[in-house]
């Protein structure tokens, strides 16, 4: 593979059995976030694509394990990390952890994609020296997804960092989110035990795996639990005891209530309802007030690392949220 020491590596896959030929620009565009297939083919024609160590034109087609490999003469710019004058949210803060109240739309860390602009950019503009979790990510313990709102907590140093991450793993913080779903589920309450991994034909996406194929991805467990219903959706609020990847949003959808405008996966339809233009129409509106999926991490508790104490913090909805949840209620009133 000539030149390849000046060379950076961006992205890798490995293509799963049982895959079809399909176009390798085709391919990408389900497994690289923002990516249009102009883009792919640009990188194509700049001999950046290699499969197998032999680098490849956009039309070749890919087969089952194949070993893909996207190179630029640049770094990922994830690996340079750049201060930025980010406002941050801060609901407590000692000198241990930071609390804060993260908006929808904010990124949490860089990644493809999202280079700049997230919230690991304003923390180390904001605060010196923190500690970096076991992918080299200043001060995360945990992450929530970008057009998710609500609650995080952030380690200001190396003790704060190792007894939060324990605790994260071992599912003895407390964590609940309100969510907004599309139709009208059966039970007040209930628990989802189904194993979560990434959809093998859509990176972008997680799925649940049935027995067979558990080993695909990893034990997640979701309680819910029906706090107001609106006939054709339902406010749930949900307690997590593992915290994979898309875990609500994936376990929700399962069991037939995708979560209210989540688009990457499909709850930006009218799933539910009459087929009225009015209806349409009303449904839209909400869409342009809540235009995210709706999901707020609201209660957040933990055992402080230094002091012991069992500590727990509360957010309210925000605002789109909020308005999205008006308009529901006065609509339901109306259809009684």
């Amino acid at each position: 593979m000539e030149n390849s020491e000046s060379l950076y590596q961006h992205y890798s896959f490995s293509v799963q059995a049982g895959q079809e030929p399909l176009r390798i620009d085709k391919y990408l565009m389900n497994f690289v976030e923002n990516a249009t297939r102009t883009k792919i083919q640009a990188a194509a024609k700049g001999g950046s694509i290699r499969v197998n160590g032999e680098i490849v034109k956009s039309n070749y087609k890919v087969r089952p394990h194949d070993d893909i490999k996207v190179f630029f003469e640049y770094p990922p710019v994830e690996n340079l990390l750049l201060p930025e004058n980010i406002d941050l949210d801060i609901v407590y803060e000692d000198n241990d952890i930071i609390v804060l109240n993260k908006p929808a739309g904010l990124v949490v860390h860089p990644g493809h994609g999202n280079h700049a602009g997230t919230l690991i950019n304003g923390l180390i503009y904001h605060f010196d020296n923190l500690p970096n979790n076991s992918s080299n990510r200043p001060g995360l313990v945990h992450r929530i997804d970008k057009d998710t709102s609500g609650l995080l907590v952030v380690a200001k140093n190396e003790n704060a960092m190792t007894k939060l991450s324990k605790q994260f793993a071992d599912k003895t913080s407390k964590r609940e989110y309100v969510a907004l779903v599309w139709g009208n589920p059966k039970e007040d309450e209930g628990t989802i035990d189904e194993v979560i991994g990434r959809n093998p034909k859509n990176r972008l996406q997680n799925i649940v795996f049935n027995e067979e194929d558990s080993d695909l991805g990893k034990p997640a467990i979701t309680h819910y639990k029906v706090l107001e219903r609106f006939g054709y959706v339902t406010l749930v609020s949900c307690r997590l005891e593992t915290g994979r990847t898309h875990q609500i949003r994936v376990h929700l959808k399962f069991i037939g209530h995708t979560l209210f405008n989540d688009e990457r996966y499909g709850g930006n339809l009218i799933l539910k309802g009459t087929t009225f233009t009015k209806y349409k129409q009303f449904v839209d509106n909400c869409f342009k007030a809540l235009p995210r999926q709706a999901l707020h991490a609201k209660s957040l508790g933990f055992i402080h690392p230094t002091s012991n104490k069992f500590m727990e913090f509360e957010s309210e909805l925000p605002d789109d949220f909020k308005l999205c949840l008006d308009k529901w209620t006065n609509y339901s009133k109306h259809q009684m």
